[in-house]
């Protein structure tokens, strides 16, 4: 009896995800060649890579449950960043100690000890994590969009939900800042 319950459960279960597949709009190969453009989103946005993967895993589940919302023919990187930006933002609001943990990180990046063995290359890339995190939030997510993940700003602008002249402004107000950041110091 409990064979046959298993076996029922588990033939319910194959049909239940290949009804999932046949109406979803892109494959799971797509959605998987978008999971190390994610992570590094994710990293950017979450400051801690156990955060970063679960962030990255969510996505995932959300947009396999989600598949029949996709419009085939769109951007599958764009949604799927969109939902790791929203899913990000719906945390954020949730914990309110976020912002206090961010701020900490923020502050660890000035602090932490230069490693001797580490070449000129490790210090600039630190200095410029350091910089980044002195952005005010929008304009680093605009700048890390458009520059580390190559984005066009069509893109970014979708992603972060404004105008495209909106993002535009931000890039540059965040490019100007980062310049006079890096010329103080």
């Amino acid at each position: 009896m409990t064979d046959r319950l298993q076996e029922g459960v588990s033939v319910l279960t194959r049909d239940k995800l290949e009804h999932r597949s046949a109406t979803a709009s892109f494959s799971r190969t797509d959605l998987l060649k978008q999971v190390p453009a994610l992570r590094a989103f994710a990293r950017l946005l979450a400051r801690d890579a156990t955060l970063a993967d679960d962030l990255v895993q969510e996505t995932i589940l959300r947009a396999l449950a989600k598949a029949g919302q996709f419009t085939q023919g769109t951007n599958l990187k764009a949604w799927t960043f969109s939902i790791l930006r929203n899913l990000f933002l719906e945390q954020a609001r949730r914990k309110q100690k976020e912002r206090e943990v961010l701020d900490h990180y923020a502050s660890d990046a000035q602090t932490q000890p230069a490693n001797r063995q580490n070449g000129p290359d490790r210090e600039t890339i630190r200095d410029l994590d350091y910089y980044l995190w002195q952005l005010s939030p929008l304009l680093r997510e605009a700048l890390i969009l458009i520059g580390a993940q190559e984005m066009t700003y069509e893109e970014a602008a979708c992603i972060c939900e404004v105008s495209v002249g909106t993002m535009k402004t931000r890039v540059s107000r965040a490019r100007a800042e980062l310049q006079a950041l890096t010329e103080d110091h």
